[in-house]
């Protein structure tokens, strides 16, 4: 019977590896970095498309910010004149003055928000478009090392971060300090004595804030960072359940799960905290303040030096005043946090590819004739290309190479099976022919031409490829068969169905070729979704085919249907298969035995068994999984 794990030093041992692991992540990833104006520069040239509405939305902005203060001094000259006075009439027509400026300031705020939020998406849209533009045309190397979750941070929280920065942070700002400045002013212009004891309390305010808003900055953003883990484990643990429940790790993955929900939320604990602190030490600084300037402000009144209607119209400004202080310092903190994501998501759109085509690169020709030729004719000949390795020697680590000085040579409609043990170099040989990798020295020759002289999209229009993976993406079945050629009508989806003897099938499921597919293909078996991608390269009708353990999730009938239209489909191309089943590694012209990266034997099946070497034995271990499948 199996047994908990009881020991706590395997526990402990991964409770620091995940903190170390996380760590180090965000040792790597900085939340707040400073304003940098080439940044603010770059991110603002997203705004050209929308020049006219953005430059309305800063004549809005500073408009508004004058607005306020205007507001707030008309209060108090209504109360100081004519309420005072008691003349109604002009009481009336003041309050309808004040009405109007009222109004006009609600419909410019519906504007500047408005405008904000349009200028925002919009930049948020062209940046979103320029990271999936750069991520797709990075070379495989780069998806090897990168991370998708750092991809997919790009991709929201950044860009999230920059919708904030230019929507909220700079407009916000504007109006704040436009109102601070209009407040001062017209404060200055009444009374300059009780404006200097207001411009003295200011850097009290500001620097309290200061002080804690660092300290909230730092919570909040290890708030954010715990609830990613959290967040991390719970999607690792869902995904890996059946492995969890096969090793009886249930009770210690909960215990690691319950020690990231306290770091979380001794962290939410510390920010409410702090909070707690500032709001009423704030607070607690504005009344005593107001109490100051009741004292100086009645003393000035009562001997005359100040008239109480002005007094009046000082605490309706100093409230003006005072009252953007923190909110500048919240978006002096969304700033830094804007800068951090600006510079994560430029380094992204910037990234140079670690290679690209060559310049004088040029397309391959392609036998296949127009669009208007019919599919599969070939004409002149077979339909295949010619591939050649010469000395190729290729690492994805320079410092660890994987390949050495392989060399081979495939004629046009050639089939090639690569036998071999794991690491032995079969994928890295499939990598190099579609172009996905550059080989680090040697050349690789197709239909003569080296492969850095022929563009990638003209070799990829003219290649099919069936992995172990089988990836489908989210749509339907006949979507995804139909993914190699949009252009291609539902007759042809259902005729390279047909050609591979497996449309029953197909038309067997829920709603056939209409079934919905799920993310990564859910709601289909195995087998069906290698299926889906036989008829996906079947319609693509490629001169180069390539299968990466193709029939690895085939059981034995359904892949004895498929026999058949495979030969169909390989007639006449050229193709590379990874093989695992005996019927590939039979039928193939060429078999290469890979060791360590070198090819050490080569010939068909024949003349390989009757060498009874490396390739012989494993084929007896080819034929005992066969027999026990």
């Amino acid at each position: 019977m199996k047994r908990a794990p009881s020991p706590q030093a395997p526990e402990s041992r991964l409770r620091q590896q995940l903190v170390v692991g996380h760590a180090r992540d965000e040792e790597n990833e900085e939340l707040r970095r400073p304003l940098q104006w080439h940044l603010i520069r770059r991110l603002f040239g997203y705004t050209t498309p929308v020049a006219g509405k953005r430059n309305a939305l800063i004549v809005f902005t500073l408009v508004r910010a004058l607005q306020l203060p205007g507001l707030a001094w008309l209060v108090g000259e209504i109360i100081a004149g004519p309420i005072a006075g008691g003349e109604v009439t002009r009481a009336f027509w003041w309050v309808v003055g004040y009405l109007v400026l009222a109004v006009s300031t609600d419909v410019l705020f519906h504007f500047r928000q408005r405008y904000a939020q349009e200028l925002g998406e919009m930049v948020v849209t062209l940046l979103r478009r320029d990271i999936f533009t750069a991520v797709a045309r990075q070379p495989m190397a780069f998806f090897h090392r990168a991370k998708l979750g750092s991809i997919i941070g790009r991709m929201t929280s950044d860009v999230q971060a920059l919708r904030v920065g230019i929507q909220d942070v700079l407009f916000v700002s504007l109006v704040q300090c436009g109102q601070m400045l209009g407040a001062a002013a017209v404060m200055a212009f009444t009374d300059w004595v009780m404006f200097l004891v207001v411009v003295a309390m200011a850097p009290v305010l500001w620097a309290l804030n200061r002080h804690f808003s660092g300290r909230l900055s730092a919570y909040s953003r290890a708030s954010q960072a715990s609830f990613s883990r959290v967040t991390a484990n719970l999607a690792e643990s869902v995904n890996g359940i059946r492995v969890t429940q096969g090793f009886v790790r249930e009770d210690l993955n909960a215990g690691l799960f319950r020690e990231l929900i306290a770091d979380h939320a001794r962290y939410n604990i510390s920010l409410a905290r702090t909070s707690a602190i500032l709001m009423p030490l704030l607070e607690l600084n504005s009344q005593f303040f107001v109490a100051v300037l009741l004292l100086l402000g009645g003393w000035r009144s009562f001997h005359g030096y100040m008239e109480v209607g002005d007094l009046i119209t000082f605490f309706f400004l100093t409230n003006l005043f005072f009252s953007p202080i923190q909110t500048l310092g919240r978006m002096f903190e969304q700033a830094l946090i804007a800068m951090a994501g600006a510079e994560r998501v430029f380094r992204l759109i910037d990234r140079v590819p670690e290679w690209r085509d060559a310049a004088d690169a040029e397309a391959l020709p392609d036998p296949r004739g127009t669009k208007e030729t019919a599919r599969g004719a070939t004409p002149g000949g077979p339909l295949g290309v010619a591939v050649e390795f010469r000395n190729v020697s290729f690492g994805y680590d320079v410092a660890k190479p994987v390949l050495h000085d392989v060399s081979f040579a495939v004629a046009p409609g050639q089939s090639i099976a690569l036998v071999g043990h794991t690491g032995s170099g079969k994928s890295s040989i499939i990598n190099l022919v579609g172009k996905f990798y550059l080989p680090d020295a040697g050349r690789i020759l197709i239909d003569g031409r080296e492969i850095r002289a022929v563009t990638s999209e003209s070799l990829h229009r003219q290649m099919g490829m069936v992995t172990q993976q089988n990836f489908l993406f989210s749509g339907t079945v006949r979507d995804n068969i139909r993914h190699g050629r949009p252009e291609a009508s539902d007759a042809e989806v259902r005729a390279a169905t047909d050609a591979l003897g497996c449309v029953d099938l197909i038309e067997a499921l829920p709603q056939g070729f209409d079934t919905e597919v799920g993310e990564r293909g859910a709601g289909l078996s195995l087998g069906q979704r290698q299926l889906v991608c036989f008829a996906r390269a079947m319609l693509a009708d490629p001169r180069l085919v390539i299968l990466d353990e193709a029939t690895s999730a085939i059981d034995a009938i359904t892949e004895e249907r498929l026999q058949a239209a495979l030969r169909t489909l390989l007639a006449g191309r050229t193709s590379f298969v990874v093989a695992h089943r005996l019927s590939t590694i039979r039928d193939a012209d060429l078999v290469l035995v890979l060791d360590r990266g070198r090819v050490i034997e080569r010939g068909n099946h024949a003349e390989l068994m009757s060498c009874r070497g490396h390739y012989a034995a494993l084929y007896a271990q080819f034929v005992q999984v066969d027999d026990r499948g």
